[in-house]
């Protein structure tokens, strides 16, 4: 048996009925968990991850768009977070007994279906891209919702799968295959959001910063401070702890204090570890001193 992940992004964060709606419906699929799901009012995003074999795992993934597609309206949805559709992405992630290439047909896979099924323009991104201009998702997702019906008139931005125009209530979705990744978000004691956007620029790889990751800034009106927002791609070559440091140095250039940090989702445990020996201090650490680790290595 095959393991995979899926994390759905869903452009829902604030009616808690209609989330637990969808992940009711998800949960009748047999041979799929739900890991987590995490949903953030001031994002209006909910993240769902999701694990299991390959076929019962698309299985959920078709449910999941069905249910979606029913309750979401982007035509009135509002939030800080960037979205182009109903499902905003959803990548697939190989786990275990699964290689990238796997991901890259079921996401190909998928993506076809779910065009035909529902009439919904679908794009790939990452590993499963059908070109290199498409790979990133923030290029895929720039303009969002409200500016999809005029990008998609470009030639360049033809949908890979589905119509040629929005979906009216649904939008578009954007369906790939990566490696994992952390979602990460650093909250910043005040309420200028042009510091946390001149920190974001400072840190994310489209503009001089780290090579493994993505940034922006953003207001959290409910809270009246600011975030940066943040995918970290590639935690051992990009970890946690440098990210956060950075964004501390930063932030005190403009006299500003880190109010605190967040995990959205998963994580994986040794870019916990990371943080652990690097804080610590720890000489010559290794994940066989964690003793859950060592417990189940001798089962």
């Amino acid at each position: 048996m095959a393991i995979i992940e899926s994390v759905p992004n869903i452009s829902e964060g604030r009616n808690l009925d209609a989330v637990r709606h969808i992940t009711d419906a998800l949960r009748r699929v047999p041979g799929v968990r739900i890991l987590d799901v995490q949903s953030d009012a001031a994002h209006h995003r909910s993240v769902l991850t999701l694990a299991g074999d390959r076929e019962p795992l698309k299985q959920a993934i078709l449910r999941l768009y069905e249910e979606s597609l029913a309750s979401i309206d982007m035509r009135v949805h509002q939030g800080a977070h960037p979205r182009l559709g109903a499902v905003d992405v959803c990548p697939f992630i190989p786990i275990e007994g699964a290689t990238m290439t796997d991901c890259v047909d079921l996401a190909r896979e998928v993506g076809s279906e779910i065009a035909a099924r529902f009439n919904l323009p679908v794009y790939l991104y990452e590993d499963a891209a059908s070109t290199s201009a498409r790979r990133n998702l923030e290029d895929v997702r720039r303009g969002e919702f409200e500016g999809l019906a005029a990008k998609m008139q470009h030639p360049h931005w033809t949908p890979d799968f589905g119509p040629t125009t929005p979906h009216a209530s649904g939008g578009a979705t954007v369906i790939g295959a990566r490696m994992p990744l952390i979602a990460y978000n650093i909250n910043l004691a005040t309420d200028r959001l042009d510091v946390a956007k001149e920190i974001a620029a400072a840190i994310r790889m489209s503009s001089g910063g780290f090579r493994f990751v993505k940034a922006m800034g953003i207001t959290l009106d409910g809270r009246g401070i600011v975030q940066v927002s943040m995918n970290l791609t590639h935690y051992e070559k990009t970890p946690i702890f440098r990210v956060f440091e950075v964004v501390k140095r930063e932030a005190a250039r403009y006299g500003v204090n880190v109010l605190e940090s967040e995990i959205v989702g998963l994580v994986p445990s040794a870019a916990l570890m990371q943080a652990a020996a690097y804080y610590l201090q720890l000489e010559g650490f290794s994940g066989n001193q964690i003793l859950e680790n060592r417990l189940r290595s001798s089962e």
